[in-house]
C-alpha cells in the first residue's frame, strides 16, 4: 500500500471514530435528560446533600479530615468542592445538584472517550465498538436517578482511562492514573496486581518497578497531605469503609431477607456507617464468609490472569472481572457500585461479552426495580418483593463473574498444552 492510500485510511478512520464518539456521547446526553422527567423524578435517594456539605466546608476554608470527617479518599474532594466553589453563596442546593450534575456527565462522556480509545487499541471492528458504546450510552436509563447524585463516574472514568493507558502501551501514564483512581474511591486497587503481571511481563522488571513508583508516588502526593495535618481523620476514613457490617443489599443479606420472608428468620436492621446494614450473629458471621470469598474470588482472578498470556484482550477482560468480584461477593453493595462496571463489561469481545453485556443489563434494571422506589420498604419492613429482587439481583451479578471468569473448552485445553 502507498503512503499516500495509509494516509487517506487513517484519517477515514479517525473520521469514523469522532463520529462513533460523537453518537454515543449524544445518546449519553439524552438517556442522561431523559431520567429527569416521568418515573426517574420519583422517590429519589441522594447523596448530593452530603456531597455539597463537604463542599461548603472545603470553600469556606475548612480542611478535611482534619476540620470535619468525610468517608473518602482524598481525591474524591475537587469533585465535592467544585460546585460550592463556582456558586456565589452556601446552601443553595439546586445550584449545587446542577453544578455537580454537569461534572458526572462530562466524566461520563469522557469514559466513553476511553471506551473508545481501548476498542481501537484493540483493533474492534465497528459492529463491537458501536455496540459497546451504545450500550455504555443509555445505562443511565437502566440503572435510573442514582446516577445523577453519586459520584462514582468519577473513580469509574479514571479506572477506564488507566485500562487505555495500558493497552496502548503507556504503561508510566496508566500507572499515574490507576493511582489517582485509587485516590479518588479505593476500589480500583483490584486491578493493581493485574497490571503489575502485565507490565513485568511485557516490559520487564524494570518497568514494572518504575511503574510501581509512579502509582505510590501519585498516592502519596493525595494522602500524605492530608496525613501530616491528620493522621487520625485519614485512618478513620479509611477504617469506615474497611468496618462496615453487612449491608442491607449484598448478597448474604439478601439470603436472609429472603429467609426471613419465606421462613420467618428473625433478622434486624440498623443504620450505620451512611447504610443500612443487618445486625447480629448471622449477618456478622455471613460479613465474614462474603469477606473472605470476595478475596478468594479476586486471588482466582490474579492467578488465572498471571498464568495466561499477557494479551491485550485478556487484560480488558480480567479487569472487567476482578471489579465484577469486587462488586457481586462484597459485604456492601450499593447500588451505584454497578457504576463501576458499565465500561468494563461491555469491552469483553465475542460470545461472553455478548452475555456478560445482557447479564449486566439485567442486573442495572432489576437494580432499579426496587431502588429508589421500594427502597425504605426493603429498608425499614423487609418488603417481601423486593427482597426477592435483591437476592435476584444478586445471583445475575454471581453469574456475571462466572461468565466472565470460567475458561471456555480452547481456553482450557491451551492451558494444558506446553
Amino acid at each position: 500500500m502507498s503512503t499516500s492510500s495509509e494516509s487517506w485510511s487513517q484519517q477515514a478512520d479517525s473520521r469514523r471514530a469522532a463520529v462513533a464518539l460523537t453518537l454515543a456521547i449524544a445518546l449519553f446526553v439524552g438517556a442522561w435528560s431523559a431520567i429527569h422527567f416521568g418515573f426517574y423524578r420519583h422517590s429519589r435517594i441522594a447523596d448530593t446533600p452530603i456531597y455539597q456539605r463537604y463542599g461548603d466546608a472545603i470553600a469556606n476554608g475548612h480542611v478535611p479530615y482534619r476540620d470535619f470527617q468525610l468517608e473518602y479518599p482524598p481525591a474524591a474532594l475537587p469533585v465535592f468542592a467544585l460546585p460550592s466553589l463556582m456558586r456565589s453563596e452556601d446552601g443553595d442546593l439546586d445550584g449545587y445538584r446542577a453544578g455537580f450534575e454537569a461534572e458526572m456527565l462530562f466524566c461520563g462522556a469522557l469514559t466513553l472517550a476511553f471506551m473508545l480509545s481501548i476498542l481501537l487499541s484493540l483493533e474492534a471492528g465497528p459492529v463491537r465498538t458501536g455496540a459497546a458504546l451504545g450500550f455504555a450510552a443509555l445505562t443511565p436509563l437502566l440503572l435510573g436517578s442514582v446516577m445523577l447524585s453519586r459520584f462514582d463516574l468519577w473513580p469509574t472514568a479514571l479506572i477506564t482511562g488507566s485500562l487505555a493507558a495500558f493497552v496502548a502501551g503507556r504503561q508510566r501514564v496508566g500507572a499515574g492514573v490507576l493511582g489517582l483512581a485509587v485516590s479518588a474511591k479505593l476500589f480500583p486497587a483490584v486491578l493493581a496486581p493485574i497490571v503489575a503481571v502485565w507490565i513485568w511481563r511485557r516490559r520487564g522488571r524494570r518497568e514494572a518497578l518504575l511503574c510501581l513508583g509512579v502509582f505510590t508516588g501519585v498516592l502519596a502526593l493525595c494522602f500524605v497531605p492530608f496525613l501530616v495535618l491528620s493522621p487520625h481523620g485519614v485512618w478513620h476514613s479509611i477504617t469506615t469503609q474497611t468496618s462496615r457490617p453487612l449491608q442491607i443489599e449484598s448478597f448474604g443479606a439478601a439470603v436472609l431477607l429472603v429467609a426471613h420472608v419465606a421462613g420467618g428468620l428473625d433478622i434486624t436492621m440498623r443504620s450505620s456507617h451512611g447504610s443500612q446494614n443487618l445486625v447480629g450473629t448471622a449477618p456478622d458471621t455471613l460479613a465474614v464468609v462474603q469477606t473472605v470469598v470476595q478475596g478468594a474470588a479476586l486471588i482466582a482472578t490474579w492467578t488465572w490472569f498471571a498464568r495466561g498470556p499477557v494479551g491485550r484482550e485478556r487484560l480488558v477482560r480480567a479487569s472487567a472481572t476482578a471489579v465484577c468480584a469486587f462488586v457481586a461477593f462484597g459485604k456492601v453493595l450499593s447500588p451505584q457500585f454497578l457504576i463501576w462496571l458499565i465500561p468494563l463489561v461491555p469491552l469483553v469481545g465475542g460470545r461472553r461479552g455478548l452475555a456478560a453485556s445482557a447479564l449486566l443489563a439485567t442486573a442495572l434494571v432489576v437494580t432499579q426495580a426496587w431502588f429508589p422506589f421500594r427502597y425504605w420498604d426493603l429498608a425499614l419492613s423487609f418488603d417481601t418483593a423486593a427482597s426477592w429482587l435483591v437476592l435476584a439481583r444478586d445471583l445475575v451479578l454471581v453469574a456475571l463473574f462466572a461468565v466472565l471468569f470460567v475458561p471456555t473448552g480452547a481456553e482450557r485445553a491451551a492451558s494444558r498444552s506446553p
